[in-house]
């Protein structure tokens, strides 16, 4: 049944992508100019980035994130998902709420000045955050479908074992955690993300919620925020777990190489107010029929970081890796291009201190 959506939605895509072409070029030659300003996203930490004439993600004011559609498969599937979970009545509005807001496709001036392209239009996660601490984790320890070529297998399996995927059943694909407004955030390369090790990742989790690694990264994370970001009625972890609780039943569908966002703001946690604890599921250009069974595979990853997280709200300092803080020092604080988000790659901004355009401006994705 999916895949004959998946075949109704093309053809419903390409109808559609045909009026916005048609009302794009009207609207152009009568005023000008596309009708939304685009920008690259300011909080994007995985995936492509629209930098350097490079094609990737554009938001707007108004709050929605475009996302280019890949010229292949990928993109027929990741629209034939959207339109399928916008449709499917099967689907519990709680978890609902764990999706990107869908609001269609549409035809825009791609980031890499190749023309008009279609782009998924979703709701910007990191629209209203001012200064979010966001981890982006990819769920599972197989990345790849099983009709994906062999080629695909072998480049996705590559990264698989380079990575905490196979031992944990996830990984770090980026993240950007915010220490104050003069030293910006703290934003290992993604590349460094990827390749963190178990100990490391443990580490990250802790840090992400710390308080005392704002202005030294070698002290040993206190996860004084823990109880606030990934505890309560309404914290990470009791979403993590209203999640699982739907995959231990739904087969409807199997996820491959998606992501789960983990969002908050720093500042409030630290002044004791809600910091807007949130996740969600991005990247559904590998999701296929489930078939009637269980997604083992995202199911044991998402287990796996459900129990990580319960350690450190259980014992927050019992949790000390076998790598130090410091020992770990120059895998954590490596960027793609060897630039870390420090007071010399700073620029002053309305807002206090904002990093570097060039080297720190990002956001997945509904930041997917």
């Amino acid at each position: 049944m999916f895949y004959i959506v998946k075949e109704l939605n093309l053809t419903l895509l390409f109808l559609s992508l045909f009026v916005d072409l048609i009302f794009i070029s009207e609207y152009t030659a009568k005023v000008g100019f596309f009708p939304q300003m685009l920008k690259v996203p300011p909080h994007q930490v995985a995936g492509h980035e629209a930098v350097d004439g490079k094609l990737g993600p554009l938001v707007d004011e108004s709050g929605r994130f475009y996302k280019p559609l890949q010229d292949d498969e990928r993109g027929s599937n990741e629209v034939a998902f959207y339109r399928s979970l916008s449709t499917n009545s099967g689907i519990p509005e709680h978890i609902r709420r764990f999706f990107p807001t869908f609001y269609g496709t549409q035809l825009i001036e791609a980031s890499d000045g190749s023309g008009l392209k279609p782009h998924l239009v979703l709701k910007d996660i990191a629209r209203g955050q001012v200064n979010p601490s966001i981890m982006d984790v990819k769920i599972g320890s197989r990345t790849w479908a099983p009709e994906a070529s062999q080629e695909y297998v072998e480049k996705c399996l590559k990264k698989d074992r380079e990575s905490s995927s196979l031992p944990l059943g996830f990984r770090i694909s980026g993240l950007q955690i915010f220490r104050s407004k003069e030293l910006g955030f703290w934003k290992p390369g993604k590349k460094a993300a990827q390749k963190f090790s178990t100990e490391e990742v443990k580490l990250v989790l802790r840090r992400f919620v710390s308080s005392n690694t704002l202005n030294d990264l070698d002290l040993e994370p206190d996860c004084a925020l823990a109880s606030t970001v990934y505890g309560g009625s309404a914290g990470i972890l009791s979403q993590l777990l209203e999640l699982k609780a739907w995959f231990e039943d739904q087969t409807i569908y199997h996820f491959y190489a998606c992501s789960i966002l983990v969002v908050f703001e720093k500042e409030l946690a630290l002044e004791g107010r809600n910091p807007g604890a949130q996740i969600k599921l991005i990247d559904f250009a590998h999701v296929y029929e489930g078939r009637g069974v269980i997604d083992h595979n995202f199911l044991g990853g998402l287990c796996s970081l459900i129990k990580f997280i319960s350690e450190i709200l259980t014992a927050p300092n019992e949790g000390k890796t076998e790598v130090s803080a410091k020992d770990d020092q120059k895998n954590l604080t490596n960027t793609d291009n060897g630039v870390v988000a420090d007071q010399e790659n700073l620029i002053k901004s309305g807002n206090g201190i904002v990093a570097d355009q060039k080297n720190l401006t990002s956001t997945d994705n509904d930041v997917s």
